[in-house]
């Protein structure tokens, strides 16, 4: 690996690059980096670089909090140590280049919090069980002019939704856009105005899982770039406004074995496909604690925005937490995955993974009864009906996501006692944060956080 970094590095530098981001994301989704010179990289590769075991126990406002017994005190240190195969020169900062780093204890030894290692061990889990998955995620964001306080109040493009002539005025951004994603190596399958203000969409292309969450973290340093470029600012926040539509980014996945998906089928899917679906349903409240975890998350996940409020799945269904997009003749089996709405930039792309890999195996494994999909809105349904349906409200606050997190060993295992510790620590100091706020202040808090 040294000898790939060394290489790496000359011709970086070569190229002109001055240095690398070692780069990874918090408990809150955050992402962090430390730029090291280029002719730093080989020692980072070999050695790592040094930064404080606390990152594992910052909130999302930058708090440290020592509620978490295994990092309690301001002692202790961890080595950043970047993943080269993964190193990519930035198209739109082209003085630099971007590596996402495996976060090792200081003897280089596994570290319990270190997230993307947690991801690592559900794909080769996965791959012991015969199993393959893709993943790919949708990102949703809103764009405003630099300096701006807020989007609402100057929104970046006048929309019409979904209309070309909305962003024509950002023709220079989008162009930018299509530009640096393919030099730094990210498919694009679409980009376009979405629904919400000032509100933009792209999504990347299905890949392993690893390497879909650290090309969402590509992704994001890709995009703030180019905006930055372009005289704009872009929010990724889960909630920009109180009546707005949300930041979703939603994250597709299958499952494969021996090349098959298990996902395709006649309308719905069947055997290992529907337990994979249903352990996904069946651990959705715990799920959206990881997927979903921030205070902004539980007030985007609102009836009728398409955000997913309920625990149900649909055939297409764009209110459900769960859609299934099924095959067909014109696009294939392959292409046939099930997308999770109820999934934001709060959540950490490895740790997001994780659970969903996990509650997918888990249900592939003792195959829990799948119910019937739901075409239609249930927040529009008497709460008589919903009962019936056995349809029931997603976590609505922190205590009630901790909670379901707590009552699912299947999803709390996955983090293990260390990192889960951590996690639940972060998201009580973002609750005590957040009481003593207003709603308007906590959206606005975290307008420019990711």
């Amino acid at each position: 690996m040294t000898k790939a970094a060394s290489a790496a590095a000359k011709d970086l530098a070569a190229a002109g690059v001055g240095g690398v981001h070692l780069a990874w994301a918090d408990n809150n989704g955050i992402p962090r980096s430390r730029i090291v010179p280029v002719a730093g990289l080989a020692d980072a590769a070999s050695r790592g670089v040094g930064a404080t075991s606390l990152f594992a126990v910052f909130d999302s406002h930058d708090a440290i909090t020592y509620g978490h017994p295994g990092l309690a005190t301001p002692s202790g240190d961890i080595r950043l140590v970047p993943v080269i195969e993964r190193l990519r020169r930035l198209a739109g900062q082209p003085a630099l280049a971007w590596a996402p780093v495996r976060q090792v204890a200081a003897d280089g030894s596994p570290w319990p919090y270190c997230q993307r290692t947690v991801l690592e061990a559900q794909v080769a889990e996965g791959a012991r069980r015969g199993l393959e998955f893709r993943a790919g995620y949708e990102l949703e964001f809103a764009v405003a002019p630099a300096g701006s306080a807020d989007v609402v109040s100057a929104p970046g493009h006048p929309g019409p939704a979904y209309s070309p002539h909305a962003l024509v005025g950002l023709d220079g951004f989008v162009a930018a856009l299509l530009h640096d994603f393919a030099a730094n190596g990210l498919r694009i399958g679409q980009l376009h105005a979405e629904y919400g203000v000032a509100q933009l969409e792209l999504s990347l292309a299905a890949t392993d899982p690893v390497a879909a969450a650290d090309d969402q973290l590509l992704a994001r340093q890709t995009i703030h770039a180019a905006a930055h470029a372009h005289g704009l600012v872009v929010s990724f926040a889960p909630l920009i406004g109180l009546g707005a539509a949300g930041n979703g980014w939603h994250l597709h996945t299958s499952a494969r074995r021996k090349g098959r998906n298990l996902l395709a089928g006649e309308g719905v899917p069947g055997g290992d496909g529907a337990g994979y679906l249903a352990g996904l349903l069946r651990d959705l409240p715990a799920l959206t604690a990881i997927t979903a975890p921030s205070v902004p998350s539980t007030l985007r996940l609102r009836p009728g925005f398409f955000a997913g409020a309920y625990a149900f799945w649909g055939v297409e269904n764009r209110e459900a937490p769960l859609r299934y997009v099924p095959g067909s003749a014109l696009l294939g089996a392959d292409h046939a995955n099930v997308e999770l709405k109820t999934s934001d930039a709060s959540a950490n792309p490895y740790l997001a993974l994780a659970a969903v890999l996990a509650a997918g195996m888990a249900g592939i494994e003792d195959s829990p009864a799948l119910p019937e999909p739901i075409g239609e809105d249930p927040g529009g349904w008497s709460e008589g009906e919903r009962d019936t349906r056995g349809v029931r409200r997603l976590p609505a606050d922190t205590a009630e996501q901790d909670a379901a997190l707590l009552a699912s060993p299947r999803i709390a295992g996955v983090l293990g006692d260390e990192l889960l510790g951590a996690f639940r620590a972060v998201r009580a100091s973002d609750a005590a944060w957040a009481a003593e706020r207003s709603t308007e202040e906590i959206v606005a808090a975290h307008l420019w956080r990711y």
